[in-house]
């Protein structure tokens, strides 16, 4: 997900807003997952954040396709 805020918006207030509705609309409006997620987070912690400047849309595709695949645990997080 690519997301423009201002910048007044401190990025881990906007993640965490982002995680906290997603986390309670989307079991909502999907009841499966009400059952794939019971008893657990529907988000893992931490977040991968980039400052304006040179980065290009496919810069953030070839870290995301890097990453698939890898536990948690090996992922970049930043904070």
């Amino acid at each position: 997900m690519h997301v423009e805020h201002s910048t007044s918006l401190i990025i881990s207030i906007l993640v965490k807003k982002l995680k906290g509705r997603s986390s309670r609309l989307l079991p909502q409006e999907f009841p499966k997952l009400n059952k794939q997620y019971w008893g657990r987070h529907f988000w893992a912690v931490g977040y991968g954040a980039w400052s304006t400047g040179k980065i290009t849309d496919e810069m953030v595709q070839e870290y995301l396709e890097h990453q698939k695949g890898k536990p948690n645990s090996e992922k970049a997080i930043g904070y």
